[in-house]
């Protein structure tokens, strides 16, 4: 046995076997999955999905390579009590009824440890509302296919004073303050120990003549996601396609212990704010094997606009995000805007970025407040591919109506004040760079509170030979660039092990009001090659 695999994940009609032979997203080398002696497919992702178990089953899991067995693996899935089928509660799965009540009345009806099971078929439904202690396979073959009539949708509110006046109960919100909202199409409020998983597909049927259209202007309510998980705990969600959502797809707000693992996220490259995930506020996540193409961030981290901020101070932390693979956002793993607490303790491991406009995106500014303190954020083995811009650290971001105005983009320091953010650490080691296209970082601190760390350790970045100009961030007075090196400006200590800069145009490191620059085993060239001039061209 030369080969490590383990189960990720399971309950008892299904589980994840991960494959750790070295690839990131998919596997070096195709592998056959044998199930108690019978073959159950090839295996060609690192994280495996198994379906159509059965409850309370030991199973051996055998990965072979030819006639020859590399891996194998034990595992019992878990007990179940009973099956409850939309179908039996007058679901029609025909694509012309409304089967939310029926599908609604199954959940409502499953005791604790059942599973509803939503067979091949095509449900359109408004919303669905989750409670504890429940589990949903959406099958193989089954789709969920939202409507899109805004009237049919029921509208939660922002905040609402509590009875004696001391606090406010937040249900809806939107980009990071409360606001009335359409209820997600699948909504969970105070819910904890759920399962939703299948091999079926949600479809939130967005598109431009809907959902898109004006989609910055709040028609009745701001428009719905495809998953908004607030207040909830011990939520795992596996398996399936998520597509077309109205916004952001999946949104977990002030939630703990969340696992997202092997989905698939997808949106129009052009579709307006349809982030894939996004945990606001939430600890102890971990993101496994999701494939993201969308229109927006594939994963942004938040924690709120400064109101949200300094009242909770409930920083997103402890987030694991490993073997993903992103393709077509404009951020692969971005932190912010809506960081009002704050980010720590980021881990990206194993994970591919494809085609997307940055890699790692930090967008801040003025005004988000002194506890939004970004700290900790570690990438390693990562693997890009055509991103413009590879690391990108943005304070100031124009965003909000006043994000253009001389307070948030002033370049020269103001007072340090309780509206003032700060980036402490970010480190990027074992990353590899191909085909990039605009600039291999560009990192703009404030002047006031300079980026603390930034440390780059073994990484090679080379350029498209056919690259673009594009701007590598949104700041006001940052022109285009092309094949550009790495731009530092307002950074308190940058730290360049094993660094090598291929085929740029003009200097590799341009830095501007850097105070520390510690440079070990970098390649002679990218040292001689340094220079202190104005970052924004």
């Amino acid at each position: 046995m030369d080969l490590e695999s383990k189960v990720v994940y399971q309950n008892g009609r299904s589980a994840v076997l991960e494959i750790v032979d070295g690839g990131i997203y998919d596997t070096k080398e195709n592998y056959e999955l044998y199930l108690n002696g019978t073959s159950a497919g090839k295996v060609k992702t690192t994280i495996h999905k198994i379906f159509n178990l059965e409850p309370c089953t030991h199973y051996l899991a055998e990965l072979k390579k030819g006639d020859e067995v590399i891996s194998q693996t034990n595992f019992i899935t878990d007990y179940e009590r009973v099956t409850l089928n939309v179908r039996d509660f007058g679901a029609y799965g025909d694509g012309e009824h409304d089967d939310t009540l029926a599908i609604q009345s199954a959940i409502m009806a499953c005791p604790k440890q059942g599973r509803v099971l939503i067979p091949k078929g095509y449900y359109r439904f408004v919303c669905l509302f989750l409670k504890s202690h429940v589990n949903i396979e959406l099958a193989k073959g089954a789709e969920l296919s939202a409507f899109t009539e805004r009237e049919k949708f029921p509208v939660y509110p922002g905040a609402i004073p509590t009875t004696d006046g001391t606090d406010e109960y937040h249900i809806g919100s939107w980009e990071g303050d409360p606001g009335k909202m359409f209820c997600a199409l699948i909504t969970a409020t105070h819910v904890k120990d759920v399962n939703i998983y299948g091999e079926g597909t949600i479809n939130g049927n967005g598109n431009f003549d809907n959902w898109w259209q004006n989609c910055r202007d709040q028609v009745i309510a701001w428009r719905p996601r495809m998953m908004f998980l607030n207040h909830c705990k011990k939520i795992n969600v596996m398996g399936i396609t998520v597509k077309n959502s109205p916004s952001w797809n999946l949104h977990p707000f002030f939630s703990k212990r969340l696992l997202f693992i092997g989905l698939d996220i997808l949106s129009p490259k052009d579709s307006h704010n349809t982030d894939g995930l996004d945990p606001e506020s939430c600890k102890d996540v971990e993101i496994l094997g999701v494939h993201f193409s969308v229109g927006d961030d594939c994963i942004a981290v938040k924690s709120g606009k400064i109101y949200m901020g300094s009242k909770y101070k409930t920083p997103s932390e402890n987030i694991t995000i490993r073997q993903c693979s992103m393709n077509d956002g404009h951020g692969s793993i971005t932190l912010g805007s809506e960081i009002g607490a704050g980010v720590k303790n980021i881990r990206v491991r194993e994970c591919k970025f494809t085609d997307t406009d940055r890699g790692l995106r930090i967008k801040t500014r003025r005004g988000r407040g002194q506890d939004s303190v970004i700290q900790d954020v570690i990438f390693e083995n990562i693997r890009m591919d055509g991103v413009g811009t590879p690391f990108v650290a943005n304070s100031f971001y124009f965003c909000d109506f006043d994000g253009k105005t001389d307070y948030v983009q002033a370049r020269h320091p103001l007072p340090v004040d309780e509206r003032t953010p700060e980036i402490k650490s970010l480190y990027f080691r074992n990353i590899n760079v191909t085909n990039a296209r605009h600039a291999a970082a560009f990192l703009y601190g404030l002047p006031e509170k300079k980026i603390g760390v930034v440390e780059f350790e073994h990484v090679r970045v080379s350029y498209a030979e056919d690259a673009t100009e594009g701007i590598p961030a949104m700041m006001c007075g940052v022109g285009k660039m092309k094949k550009a090196g790495i731009m530092a400006a307002n950074v308190e200590k940058l730290v360049l092990k094993d660094v090598e800069i291929i085929g740029q145009e003009g200097d590799e490191i341009v830095t501007e009001q850097v105070d520390e620059i510690v440079t070990e085993q970098v390649d002679e060239i990218v040292c001689q090659n340094l220079s202190e001039r104005s970052v924004i061209v």
